[in-house]
């Protein structure tokens, strides 16, 4: 048994990640600023990634999560540097 710490940890990071793309959809729509666009769909990325992380570590624990894990991270990585070479470019 694990405790109730780590799935609350999880959780918080969780509403972290999705509170930040929120706030962060919310100054883009305002000012129109791409870079922000990219950065809320990071932020999304990551809040898919850690309900991922609640998903395999705390209500489906003999289930293995890692790779899809994984890809979203790596994809919410790669959209934030695309955008930042995007962005360069322009």
């Amino acid at each position: 048994m694990m405790g109730w710490g780590p799935g609350a940890v999880y959780g918080l990071c969780l509403l972290t990640s999705a509170l930040c793309a929120g706030l962060l959809v919310r100054s883009w729509r305002r000012s129109g600023q791409p870079l922000l666009l990219w950065s809320a769909v990071c932020f999304s990325l990551l809040a898919v990634n850690n309900l991922l992380v609640v998903l395999d570590m705390v209500v489906l624990a003999a289930a293995d999560l890692s790779l899809a894990r994984q890809l979203t991270s790596l994809a919410a990585v790669g959209v934030l540097i695309y955008g930042f070479i995007w962005e360069v470019d322009r």
